[in-house]
């Protein structure tokens, strides 16, 4: 690995150092990084419990425990300088002991990892983009566990077998993660070795259209005709006072959302069994760009307020790739229809104040854009 000096045009090679050298270990440092930011692996990643020990008859302990973004439970397993020899058989007993978990084993598990801090239902249903928590389907299937070993290097027994088990359609991944060194600053480079990336790509791909074809069967089911009747309701109220929403069709999703004039940054409503809101909800693909972008609208947040008539809550969201402006209504829930007219007026009314509210920041916003390529 070398860095790169642009003003002088060229490159100094960084120095290939051994985790026991940099003294280093494997619980407190390695597991520490990838809980924190197990964006690392690849993909959006939660991870749900550390030194996860909860199998029955057994004293054996999983390094992390994660949920992916198609609900599938992921079981890291870290090692330092040398993966072992048993990595593998290791990561296969904690992924077979994981299989049995239920939906309701896992939020326990979540809200024990949380403590106190928050209600893990919400933290859940949030990574699945505001779903409902009863309509999830988490860790489905004797076979859906997904294997993640890390390592900086790896023995010859561990992917000779990784590779066989892959034949046998079982989800593994090894990433190579190796410390480098310049001067006095370090640096820490992970790289998926197996499978090869465009082999995962394609596995990814295959999950995702079975997760598609199992939310279409989830229409069927009587939430999603609520809320096409919520969302009919709304837009019929909505359309007399405003023309925000007028074209747009109910839909079975708990939110609706319109343009704002920016792309990736668009005016949503939401609802679920809790709350209802009004938002700008920022996503522009970019984690970088977003946290940018919300930067920037924050130093208007007075202006902003002032305009609105009230204060909005401003989530950064640094462990997301989006970013979220909201006014929120709670105790209000779209399964009881007595609740509705409430939450009706409350998202006319924001929505209206909010949309006012953003149109001039909006427009420094894409100048700020403008002034930056």
């Amino acid at each position: 690995m070398y860095l790169i000096n642009k003003s002088e045009n060229r490159i100094t090679k960084l120095e290939q150092k051994t985790f026991s050298e940099l003294k280093f270990r494997e619980r407190e440092h390695l597991q520490e990084w990838i809980a924190n930011n197990p964006s690392t692996l690849g993909e959006e990643l939660l991870i749900i419990q550390k030194e996860f020990s909860g199998f029955s008859e057994t004293n054996e302990r999983l390094d992390l425990l994660a949920l992916d973004k198609f609900g599938n439970l992921v079981i890291i397993e870290n090692k330092l300088d040398d993966s072992g020899k048993d990595v593998t058989w290791q990561t296969i007993k904690y992924a077979s002991y994981c299989s049995s978990l239920t939906k309701q084993e896992i939020i326990k598990i979540f809200q024990k990892y949380l403590g106190t801090t928050a209600k893990s239902e919400d933290k859940i249903s949030e990574f699945y983009d505001n779903k409902e928590i009863e309509e999830l389907l988490l860790n489905q299937g004797l076979n859906s566990q997904r294997l993640i070993m890390i390592a900086a290097k790896f023995r010859k027994e561990v992917t000779s077998s990784v590779l066989w088990l892959m034949n046998f359609k079982i989800r593994i991944q090894c990433f190579k993660v190796t410390p480098f060194a310049l001067n006095e600053q370090l640096f820490l480079n992970f790289e998926q070795i197996l499978p090869i990336k465009d082999t995962e790509d394609f596995t990814i791909g295959i999950a995702s259209k079975a997760q598609e074809e199992v939310e279409v069967q989830e229409t069927l089911k009587n939430r999603h005709l609520i809320r096409i009747n919520f969302w009919e309701q709304y837009i019929k109220e909505s359309n007399k006072i405003n023309n925000l929403f007028s074209n747009i069709s109910p839909s079975k999703d708990n939110w609706i959302g319109i343009g704002i004039g920016m792309t990736g940054v668009n005016l949503n409503l939401a609802m679920s069994k809790n709350y209802c809101r009004s938002e700008i909800y920022i996503n522009r693909g970019s984690k970088e760009e977003n946290k940018d972008l919300f930067d920037f609208i924050y130093q208007m947040k007075d202006i902003i307020e002032n305009s609105f008539g009230g204060e909005l809550e401003w989530e950064r969201m640094d462990d997301k790739v989006s970013c979220r402006i909201k006014s929120e209504l709670t105790g209000v829930s779209y399964f009881e229809k007595s609740d509705w007219n409430r939450m009706i007026e409350f998202m006319i009314d924001a929505s209206e104040r909010m949309e006012k509210a953003f149109k001039n920041p909006v427009k420094k916003t894409n100048n700020y854009i403008k002034g930056k390529k």
